[in-house]
């Protein structure tokens, strides 16, 4: 199922993933800091939603209370609670 979650308090603005039977697939950042965000979504690409949002989940960028992977650890959660 294709998800698009609106990101707060973070450079990127929008993430686009899809979740087949909670695995992770073809996740897009729009903004932020492309190459590692690039990196993010090759990484967690065919990996269990529920383990990369426990791992992701409270990293901050810098001063700020969250990050684009905290945003994308939500995100996941969100997604995972909308498709019980």
């Amino acid at each position: 199922m294709k998800h698009t979650f609106t990101t707060s308090g973070t450079c990127a603005r929008q993430i686009d993933f899809d979740l087949e039977d909670g695995v992770i697939r073809n996740v897009v950042f729009t903004g932020g800091c492309n190459g590692n965000l690039k990196a993010i979504s090759k990484l967690v690409e065919g990996q269990r939603a529920e383990t990369v949002a426990a791992i992701l989940k409270g990293n901050k960028c810098g001063p700020r209370a969250t990050s684009c992977a905290d945003q994308f650890s939500i995100a996941l959660t969100k997604a995972l609670e909308e498709e019980k």
